[in-house]
């Protein structure tokens, strides 16, 4: 007698069904784990950002500016758009090639939905690494469908210093330095 090899379709039937149950239980904790992991990604790039242009305005003992640019490289408020670090001589909010200002970093335009919100349209850094005027408070990245993942990133408005958020009290959602969750409703 010849003996077969291989499955048969009832084994295969049920093998798949087992496949798509497994699946169908995995899902969603697939689904957060990879929107915490695209929050994780975009709050460490623009705490990179920002401690470049303190070390840069050190460094280069000039003022160093942090801001989403316009068209007419002018500082504006939409930090979901592409944000750029530069040296920013006369302190005005405006990348002048032309004068001998320099841009040191730059990061990508945001291309999912998620928000990123702060109150000023820009971040400068005096020479001595502390906040050339009154730019302190707290980035808050929010994403999309997700807003108990919001992540922040408090500015010092004394030392310049970056804090990322915590979850201090261990009910899933972070807080700021001083307690407050982040959310951008």
């Amino acid at each position: 007698m010849k003996k077969t090899q291989g499955f048969t379709l009832f084994e295969l039937l049920i093998s798949i069904a087992i496949l798509g149950i497994v699946t169908a239980i995995a899902m969603p904790n697939l689904s957060d784990f990879i929107v915490k992991m695209r929050v994780d990604g975009e709050i460490s790039q623009l705490q990179r950002m920002i401690l470049t242009a303190r070390s840069g305005a050190v460094n280069v003992e000039q003022n160093v500016t942090v801001c989403p640019l316009n068209s007419s490289n002018t500082c504006q408020n939409n930090w979901k758009g592409e944000i750029t670090v530069f040296t920013d001589i006369d302190n005005d909010g405006v990348y002048e090639a032309g004068d001998n200002e320099e841009r040191i970093a730059v990061k990508d335009a945001n291309t999912t939905n998620d928000t990123l919100i702060f109150n000023h349209s820009r971040v400068t850094y005096s020479p001595d690494g502390t906040l050339g005027g009154f730019y302190q408070g707290t980035f808050r990245y929010c994403p999309e469908h997700y807003n108990d993942y919001s992540r922040g990133i408090t500015v010092s408005s004394t030392s310049g210093r970056v804090y990322t958020s915590l979850d201090t009290n261990s009910d899933g959602k972070e807080e700021d330095r001083n307690g407050t969750v982040i959310t951008c409703l």
